[in-house]
Formats: structure tokens, sequence, C-alpha cells
């Protein structure tokens, strides 16, 4: 194989490796619970939207972290169709779907929990797709 070969071979290789990054699946699944489906994480397990949260700014920090671990988001990943990565206090990344930050909820257990939903006063709410 010549030089140009080779080095066709891996502009070609490259490219499709960009292409399948910019397409990549969402972050999200959709899962059935009582309340109709919403989103869930790669295990299956809820996730709620925050009423004080800001699009693109995430108000669960510290003590509220705990028991609403954020959706993280890894360096690799790659925003679309909706979804967002946004920067958190602790310099972490989280997910946002249409703008809001999601998380799963700690005292949700297997995966269709919806213990979450309404908790402090209405305040955390499931994900809809």
């Amino acid at each position: 194989m010549t030089t140009s070969s080779i080095r066709l071979v891996f502009t070609l290789a490259a490219s499709l490796a960009l292409t399948s990054a910019a397409f990549a699946a969402p972050p999200t699944k959709t899962g059935k619970t009582d309340k109709g489906n919403v989103l869930t994480d790669a295990k299956g397990m809820s996730l709620y939207t925050f009423d004080k949260d800001m699009d693109g700014k995430s108000a669960c920090n510290g003590p509220c972290a705990t028991n609403w671990p954020a959706l993280k988001a890894e360096a690799s990943d790659a925003p679309g169709d909706g979804y967002t990565i946004i920067t958190r206090d602790d310099g972490s990344k989280q997910w946002a779907h249409k703008g809001k930050p999601l998380y799963t909820f700690a005292k949700d257990t297997k995966p269709g929990d919806i213990t979450g939903d309404g908790f402090l006063n209405g305040a955390w709410h499931l994900a809809m797709p």
C-alpha cells in the first residue's frame, strides 16, 4: 500500500469516527411508569427536573446533589437532539433536556420507581420525553 493510500484510509476512518460522534445516541432512554412514559438513565432509573434550576444552570448542589444525583456527562459526550451539557458549580458536567438539568433520585431503588415526583412541595418533576 502506498503512502497516499494509507493517508486516504486514515482520513476516511477519521471522518467516519467524527460523523458517528456527531450523531451519538441521546443520553437517556424512555421508560414506562404509572404516570406514563418518562426519561430514564441507561439503567432505567427515572429522571427528574427541578423547578429552582434555570436554563443551563443547576441549583441542586451540596446536600441536594446527594439526594438528587446529576445525570453525569462524560468529556467525550456530544450534545444534540434537544440535549445539552451544562457545567455544575463543582466543575463536573451534567446532561440537560430542553435546557433543564436532569437528575436521578437516591430513594428510587429500581427501574420504574417515581418516588421523587412532586417532592419538596412539588418542585421536583418527572422528566418527560
